[in-house]
C-alpha cells in the first residue's frame, strides 16, 4: 500500500492534516481508494483501535445503550450480522458471565470471550430454527446490523436492507421475552412503513436513531423497538405507522 501522508493525525497551521492514499500502478480502484482514505481518517476507527473494540460500530451500540438502557447483566442477546464483532463485544461486557451472546454472520470472526458464534446465512430457510436451537430459550434483545451488498442504486439498496430488517423482526417476535428490545439497521428512504407499523403493534416504543458514530453522509439509520408486548399486538391497527426520530 502506498500512502502519502500530509502529516499524520496532527495539526499544522491550525488545519487537520489528512492521510491521502494513492492508486499506485492502477492496482487500486477509485472506490477502494476512497474507502481506505475514509477509514484511515475516521476518528472512530482510530478510537476503536485504542479502546480494543473490533470495529467503529461498537460506539453506535454503546451510544444507544447509554441513551435507552438496553443491555443488562444476565440477558440473552442475539447478534445478527455480527462480524467483525464490535456489537457482540459490547453486549458481552454488559450482560456479563450470567448472560449469553449468540452471533451469526456470513463471515467468520476471531473468538470473543463470552460470545457463541457460528457462520450462518440468515436468509437460509432453516437459519431461524437453527438459531433458536442455539439459543435454547428466550432472548431479551435481538440486534441486527445486517446489510446486503450495495448496488449503488439508492432505492434498490434501501429495499434490500428493509427486507433483511423485516426478516430479523419476524425472528425477534419468535424469541423475545416480554419487555425485550429489537434494533436493526435500515436506510433512509421511506419504504419501511410496513415494518414500522408491525413493530408498533408489538412494541411499546418504536423510534429511529442516528448514532453519532454513523457517518454523517451515510443514509444509515437504526430502528429501535423497546418494550416487547409478547406478541399480544396491543397497538391499534389504525395507529399511524410513524416513528420518533432521534
Amino acid at each position: 500500500m502506498s500512502v502519502a501522508k500530509g502529516g499524520g493525525g496532527g495539526r499544522e497551521g491550525g488545519r487537520s492534516l489528512k492521510i491521502k492514499v494513492s492508486s499506485k500502478h492502477g492496482r487500486r480502484t477509485q472506490s477502494s481508494k476512497l474507502w481506505l482514505e475514509r477509514q484511515l481518517n475516521d476518528p472512530y476507527v482510530a478510537q476503536a483501535k485504542r479502546d480494543g473494540w473490533r470495529s467503529r460500530a461498537a460506539y453506535k451500540l454503546i451510544e444507544m445503550d447509554e441513551r435507552y438502557n438496553l443491555l443488562k447483566p444476565g440477558q440473552n442477546i442475539v447478534d445478527l450480522g455480527a462480524a467483525p464483532g464490535g456489537w457482540a463485544q459490547v453486549a458481552s461486557k454488559k450482560v456479563g458471565p450470567r448472560g449469553r451472546v449468540i452471533g451469526i454472520d456470513l463471515l467468520d470472526i476471531e473468538t470473543i470471550a463470552g460470545v457463541e458464534f457460528t457462520v450462518m446465512d440468515f436468509n437460509d430457510a432453516d437459519a431461524p430454527d437453527r438459531l433458536k436451537a442455539m439459543l435454547g430459550g428466550l432472548a431479551q434483545g435481538v440486534m441486527s446490523d445486517m446489510a446486503a451488498n450495495t448496488t449503488g442504486h439508492r432505492k434498490t439498496d434501501h429495499l434490500k436492507i428493509i427486507a433483511l430488517a423485516e426478516l430479523a423482526a419476524d425472528f425477534a417476535r419468535d424469541v423475545l421475552a416480554p419487555g425485550g428490545f429489537f434494533v436493526s439497521k435500515v436506510f433512509q428512504g421511506g419504504s419501511e412503513t410496513e415494518l414500522l407499523a408491525s413493530l408498533k403493534r408489538d412494541f411499546a416504543s418504536v423510534r429511529h436513531v442516528k448514532p453519532k458514530a454513523s457517518r454523517a453522509g451515510s443514509p444509515e439509520l437504526y430502528v429501535l423497538a423497546t418494550g416487547f408486548r409478547g406478541g399480544a399486538g396491543a397497538a391499534r391497527d389504525d395507529e399511524p405507522a410513524t416513528a420518533d426520530d432521534d
